[in-house]
């Protein structure tokens, strides 16, 4: 059964362009959500109280092997994006191939584009799109004490002790 949470970009972007008609303010933010966590659900429900509409990009499996290397990702795309469209505060979860969403923010064209507190504004993709079409970058603070990474290396010096 297919998630009706889970959009293509095309499809997602005629949705959120008649909800930006209507009024409705349309947050994007994305990652690899490899392992979700209780920081990233934090940062989500965040997000959420600043926007109507949000919108999760999550890393296609070919992307996240690029970025973070081949023993990753963890879990594969279908089940990443499947456990984020569960969550109440996500509105609309889409997948991405590139290592940037730039790409996808330009079709989406959100008011506000939420990235975690790790980035520096100047440096989030798409973050000059966004800006120049009216909206703004939103930074959310880093949750101390989880981070998908820090876990990984944590079960891997656990397995070798």
């Amino acid at each position: 059964m297919k998630d009706p949470k889970i959009k293509k970009t095309a499809e997602l972007a005629r949705i959120l362009w008649k909800a930006k008609t209507a009024g409705k303010t349309v947050g994007f933010t994305n990652g690899c959500f490899d392992i979700l966590h209780v920081g990233h659900v934090r940062y989500l429900k965040e997000a959420k109280q600043d926007c109507d509409i949000l919108v999760v990009g999550v890393n296609s499996d070919s992307s996240v092997r690029r970025l973070k290397g081949k023993s990753r990702p963890v879990n594969p795309q279908s089940a990443r994006t499947e456990v984020l469209a569960s969550l109440a505060c996500v509105d609309y979860v889409t997948l991405f191939g590139q290592d940037t969403p730039a790409k996808l923010i330009m079709a989406l064209n959100p008011n506000i584009l939420f990235e975690g507190g790790d980035w520096k504004e100047e440096e989030i993709a798409g973050g000059d799109h966004v800006k120049k079409n009216g909206g703004k970058v939103r930074v959310i603070p880093f949750v101390t004490g989880y981070s998908t990474t820090e876990t990984i290396k944590k079960m891997k010096t656990k397995g070798n002790s």
